[in-house]
């Protein structure tokens, strides 16, 4: 079932997406690798949860990064009682769109999740707004789960800002993770469902074939789904 808020944004989108796509999305930034990381070591699983603009695409990307077990897309930074897609819509919520990113530690780092982040995931210069998309729910945030996220993801911001990988001024909040709520099913794998909704090809698609070009060592070809991700627990 499709909402009005999903229904519009596709039709609003849609011819505009046919006519350009041909031009292909914003060329990406290549971010250097963190100066401060967490080491890669085997133990348990580790959560990240990110926002970057709508949640198809960032969930898309980090579907096809190595060491990366699952992946889904929701809301954070607002109430359990106001993290349903029509609310959030309303930008008033406090809520972003965001992913919550399990991965094994031992394959990825906390860092180069970040990395592909700032480089192909989203502009992190776009105050409340990523591409057609606008409104406090599309913010650029970084939700740490524990202290050791934090001072990565500062010191990484920090690192970026002075190497002025970007012309403009870094936005991206780093906030304390306080509830991370799944989205709606129909929601949920929503780029590899529908790979040829012209908002996916315009918007998304490129973000996944430059994480492949930029990233070839993080790159995993079978995304892995949330169907997949349930058949192994």
């Amino acid at each position: 079932m499709i909402t009005n808020g999903l229904r519009l944004k596709s039709l609003l989108l849609g011819t505009l997406a046919l006519c350009a796509c041909a031009l292909g999305a914003e060329s990406p930034k290549v971010a250097p690798a963190p100066a401060v990381d967490n080491p890669k070591t085997a133990g348990p699983m580790q959560t990240a949860v990110l926002a970057g603009g709508c949640f198809w695409g960032v969930q898309g990307v980090y579907q096809h990064v190595h060491g990366v077990h699952n992946v889904l897309s929701g809301y954070a930074g607002g109430d359990k009682s106001t993290a349903e897609y029509e609310t959030v819509s309303s930008g008033g919520t406090g809520h972003a769109e965001s992913v919550q990113i399990v991965f094994d530690p031992k394959q990825v780092s906390y860092g180069e999740l970040l990395q592909v982040y700032f480089s192909v995931v989203h502009d992190p210069t776009q105050l409340n707004r990523q591409g057609p998309d606008t409104g406090t729910q599309y913010r650029s945030a970084i939700f740490y789960a524990d202290d050791a996220q934090k001072k990565v993801a500062e010191a990484y911001i920090k690192q970026l800002g002075q190497a002025k990988v970007f012309d403009r001024p870094i936005v991206t909040r780093v906030d304390a993770n306080t509830g991370f709520y799944p989205a709606e099913a129909y929601h949920q794998d929503y780029l590899v469902q529908h790979p040829r909704n012209p908002y996916i090809v315009y918007n998304d698609l490129p973000k996944v074939e430059h994480l492949k070009q930029l990233f070839p060592s993080l790159w995993r070809d079978e995304p892995v789904t949330v169907a997949m991700a349930k058949n192994r627990e």
